[in-house]
């Protein structure tokens, strides 16, 4: 005979996934939900796993192009968790770390191209740049949905020759 105190039931939602840890190992069977689940107290820990499609905006970086401008990059990442198990026993903060490496990413996609490149060419920047994040957090449990270069914006001095210019 069992009491109910032995047990408590927790709920995730739809978009919601629980890793379930028993006594410090990864309980079989994957991760569970969504619907109600119980959990052993004082024996097992869960982690609740978001599935929803996140929205990171990359904060201006300051980048040197291939032809040595310094112009200011702007750009935003769409990603999800596509493994919640993954996501949480190989990685220990699978968001964070998906924005630290998209931050590098774009700095070192830019450095490589010259100013006229950069301007003329962003689709095929993001797309490379889609690749190459997808790539690098597959084995998070990430999965990089699209990026889009937002602005880039030239130096205060290139501006004017360019409109000298035009």
């Amino acid at each position: 005979w069992i009491t109910n105190s032995a047990f408590a039931f927790q709920v995730v939602q739809e978009y919601e996934r629980a890793v379930i840890f028993r006594l410090g190992r990864l309980l079989s069977g994957g991760a569970k939900g969504p619907g109600i689940f119980f959990i052993l107290p004082c024996i097992d820990a869960y982690a609740r796993v978001d599935l929803r499609t996140r929205t990171y905006d990359i904060p201006p970086q300051e980048v040197l192009t291939k032809d040595s401008v310094t112009v200011s990059v702007d750009a935003v990442v769409y990603y999800r968790v596509s493994n919640a198990t993954v996501s949480i026993a190989n990685v220990e903060n699978a968001h964070h770390s998906t924005r630290l490496l998209a931050q590098t990413t774009l700095r070192n996609i830019m450095g490589q191209r010259p100013l006229h490149e950069i301007l003329s060419e962003r689709e095929s920047i993001s797309q490379h740049m889609k690749a190459l994040l997808d790539e690098a957090t597959e084995s998070w449990g990430i999965n990089v949905e699209r990026v889009e270069i937002k602005d880039v914006r030239l130096p205060v001095q290139l501006q004017r020759a360019m409109a000298a210019e035009a």
